[in-house]
């Protein structure tokens, strides 16, 4: 029997065998709780699944019967030169954080610094010949990075766990890594020891701050037969200088609410304002900017700023597409409005 291409059908399944074996998570094993069922991982609120037949055929449905999607309406750039940022501090014993892109930021809290899901390759994919490609360059260059001390890993999705990125990291500085349960399986296989969070536990790393992982509505997948085998989470850092919470990649939920009630006051929020259109597709596992600010309002966080835009083509949007909604979400608030800044690749904020 021949393939669609004209590869034997048993080439096929060795292909997916090898793809599973070098991409895929193993299978987590614990306890049962109220979001692993002794198999599988999942969210608290009923979420149907986001899988890649249900993108296709969203998609075709749109493209057949909406002239606009035939439009190019939403744009991209095909590269981006951002302007030079200064050059970083080596530490800072405040509160100040540098937005790299997408979801890569530089926490700097009481002498330690905290790089959240660092991706520095040019695709997110597994392959270097396909998948998303950047649209622009990290806002800090690898060799300008200040020593590591702590990297924090929301989930396995390739455009928040790049493997050479770690690797880099891992030789570079020799960080403590944390990451959300089942993740430490797959990242023993590339030579990272981690330490693996349940929602609800937290991690001492030193300078009095605690690394607390907290809930998020999403899911997990690297390879075509490991979905959910391994956690997702969004993390709080609590420190002297204020409790800062970094979302990761979520859909919209009560966790917002009850992560602002347990950690109040929140002094600043890391959102997700990327990947939402079409809303019918997106909204199962990320929120759309005017959710993010929805988000601001229910920690209550002094601060806000927007992440996960920008860099790569996730989704239907433009480029500049979520930064204009946030900042039209933001003015139908008017002075009620939540404070977000929005930081250029490489920019950074400090706290008063």
């Amino acid at each position: 029997m021949a393939g669609l291409i004209g590869l034997p059908f048993a080439a096929y399944w060795g292909l997916y065998a090898a793809m599973c074996l070098l991409w895929g998570v193993p299978r987590y094993q614990g306890p049962v709780s109220d979001h692993f069922d002794g198999v599988k991982f999942h969210n608290l609120e009923p979420t149907p699944e986001l899988t890649l037949r249900s993108a296709i055929s969203i998609r075709l449905i749109r493209r057949v019967f909406s002239k606009k999607d035939n439009t190019p309406e939403h744009p991209w750039s095909v590269w981006v030169d951002d302007p030079p940022q200064p050059p970083l501090p080596e530490h800072v014993e405040g509160l100040r954080v540098t937005f790299i892109n997408h979801a890569t930021l530089l926490i700097q809290i009481n002498g330690l610094n905290i790089l959240t899901d660092p991706h520095y390759s040019e695709r997110a994919s597994p392959v270097s010949w396909g998948g998303p490609k950047r649209h622009r360059a990290p806002g800090v260059r690898f060799e300008d990075l200040p020593p590591i001390d702590v990297v924090i890993l929301s989930h396995n999705h390739y455009d928040h766990m790049d493997v050479p990125t770690l690797e880099r990291l891992e030789q570079a500085f020799h960080p403590r890594f944390v990451s959300a349960l089942g993740n430490p399986l797959f990242l023993k296989k590339i030579g990272i020891e981690s330490a693996g969070l349940d929602w609800g536990d937290a991690l001492d790393v030193g300078h009095h701050v605690k690394v607390h992982a907290v809930r998020a509505r999403h899911f997990s997948a690297r390879a075509l037969n490991d979905r959910d085998n391994a956690l997702w989470c969004g993390f709080v850092l609590s420190g002297e200088a204020g409790n800062v919470y970094f979302a990761g990649d979520t859909a919209y939920a009560a966790h917002f609410s009850e992560i602002g009630k347990q950690f109040a006051p929140i002094r600043l929020a890391l959102l997700p304002i990327g990947a939402y259109l079409p809303a019918e597709f997106m909204e199962r596992a990320h929120i759309s900017p005017q959710q993010a600010v929805r988000a601001a309002e229910d920690l209550h966080a002094q601060d806000a700023i927007p992440m996960h835009y920008g860099t790569f083509r996730l989704s239907d949007e433009g480029m500049d597409e979520p930064v204009q909604d946030l900042q039209a979400a933001l003015a139908l608030r008017g002075v009620s409005a939540p404070r977000f800044h929005v930081l250029k690749s490489g920019e950074s904020w400090s706290a008063d």
